[in-house]
């Protein structure tokens, strides 16, 4: 039976575990050591399950724990290229870390893994999809300034997807960053806010993707509730109905204990 459990999405740290309940891959490490054991074990998730951990890209809130976790439960690390050389100059990885290069796809047990390279402002930023042991497919697609054509593709032909609505235009302009920190994440390197998000979602959805979550909600130009409202006012718009054409829910930053199957 196919899941995706999000253990910590936000600025504060992202990661997610897809696969079964004996055989899975994480999507990014970006918090200690600690808290991902405890996140994993909250969930019921042994460590020895995980095949593999994909790095999006060489952020903090989505590498910091690699290193220390990755070693000391002798998992394999896969990233771009870029990814990979940005993270050992930020000595997020060692040369005790067993680490490769993903370029487009890549089998990890019973489980496939295909890399789509993101807008944002890293070396070789990507999401990537992962095809469980029984077919279905879920793709994390967060940290990126615009959507592009790819990326929709993937999200796509997925069956579950987790989707970036990170901020609320407003919000970010009348807040507390400085200047240039908000012109970053307004740029087309920088993170998709809750109207650019919304926007997609039909189409995902009548391409055959009915289940949606909201990632990377960030905690101080966001809430989870204007988010998830966004994009379902502009889901209604389009005559679409929550939990009858599709589900759409917003991901914790902290875990709850709580597995989604699809």
């Amino acid at each position: 039976m196919a899941k995706i459990v999000p253990l910590f999405s936000g600025s504060n740290g992202n990661s997610y575990y897809i696969g079964s309940s004996g055989e899975g891959v994480l999507i990014d490490a970006g918090r200690s050591c600690k808290q991902l054991e405890n996140a994993l074990e909250l969930n019921d998730i042994t460590v020895s399950s995980i095949g593999a951990i994909f790095v999006t890209h060489e952020h903090s809130d989505h590498c910091s724990g690699l290193r220390v976790f990755a070693k000391k439960h002798n998992i394999k690390i896969y990233a771009s290229k870029g990814t990979l050389e940005a993270m050992e100059e930020k000595k997020y990885i060692s040369p005790e870390n067993f680490c490769d290069v993903i370029e487009e796809k890549i089998a990890v047990g019973n489980m496939q893994i295909v890399r789509c390279d993101t807008p944002h402002d890293a070396k070789e930023s990507c999401c990537f999809q992962v095809t469980t042991p029984d077919g279905r497919k879920a793709t994390v697609a967060t940290d990126m300034g615009v959507m592009t054509e790819n990326v929709r593709e993937l999200i796509c032909s997925s069956n579950l997807a987790v989707v970036e609505s990170n901020h609320d235009i407003k919000m970010l302009k009348y807040g507390c960053y400085p200047p240039n920190v908000k012109s970053r994440i307004l740029s087309d390197r920088g993170h998709l806010c809750n109207d650019a998000c919304a926007e997609e979602l039909a189409d995902f959805i009548r391409c055959g993707n009915y289940r949606i979550m909201l990632g990377h909600i960030s905690e101080n130009n966001n809430t989870p509730e204007l988010a998830l409202n966004t994009s379902l006012s502009i889901l209604s718009e389009c005559g679409m109905k929550r939990n009858l054409d599709f589900t759409l829910d917003t991901v914790p930053s902290e875990t709850q204990g709580k597995s989604i199957v699809f």
